[in-house]
């Protein structure tokens, strides 16, 4: 079941290879252009690099969350996915799952190539990669809440960002924590150990909490 209704979201995505383009063109704009409005001194740039890449990944990733529920919402195919499938969680699930490989998964393949630029340490390069991989699924789950309560208003890309940025706070402070330490040769396994209990947490109660805020949308 969860396999179809993946290949479903996957496809639906790639109908909408507009919407995954975005993501990653924001994304990497963001951070390029940085080192031309700061300074493209290499110290100042490795030393706020790892800030700078994850509040970018971040906002990509806000910029997507219209993506998850909006289209099907607006044609009626979600209603009737949660009435007919036999189970809303699954739905859900297949829709946070989707969402972070069109978008989560480009950010963590093409920050390399940023973190080249932005003058990250070759060793700390494993730490940004760890670091978005985890965190990018965090970002995911936890939208998916955000987008499932104003899925039904019509201008509700202000109250997703009030609803949802305090959620990713946390998630920032100990991705860009983890890198920077990582540059200076520290141990960062405190960070992601933490990041992962995040996303364990996340991951067993956000689609439930997902469900219900859909279904208070669409009533």
């Amino acid at each position: 079941m969860l396999g179809k209704l993946l290949q479903r979201e996957l496809l639906r995505h790639w109908r909408c290879r507009q919407d995954l383009i975005n993501p990653i063109l924001f994304f990497v704009i963001t951070v390029s252009l940085f080192p031309l409005a700061v300074t493209p001194d290499n110290e100042l740039l490795g030393q706020i690099s790892s800030g700078i890449i994850w509040v970018a990944a971040l906002l990509a990733a806000m910029l997507s969350l219209e993506s998850m529920y909006r289209d099907d919402y607006n044609d009626g195919t979600l209603e009737l996915l949660l009435l007919q499938s036999g189970s809303p969680y699954l739905v859900v699930l297949a829709k946070i799952i989707s969402h972070w490989l069109t978008t989560g998964l480009p950010l963590v393949l093409v920050s390399p190539l940023l973190a080249v630029m932005m003058q990250v340490r070759p060793d700390a390069m494993g730490a940004l990669m760890l670091s978005l991989l985890i965190g990018t699924a965090v970002l995911s789950l936890l939208g998916s809440v955000g987008m499932g309560l104003t899925v039904g208003l019509r201008q509700g890309g202000v109250l997703l960002s009030l609803l949802v940025l305090p959620l990713y706070i946390p998630i920032l402070i100990f991705g860009a924590s983890a890198v920077s330490a990582a540059s200076m040769g520290l141990d960062y396994n405190g960070q992601l150990l933490f990041m992962c209990a995040y996303f364990l947490g996340s991951l067993s109660l956000v689609p439930f909490a997902s469900v219900a805020a859909i279904k208070v949308s669409i009533r």
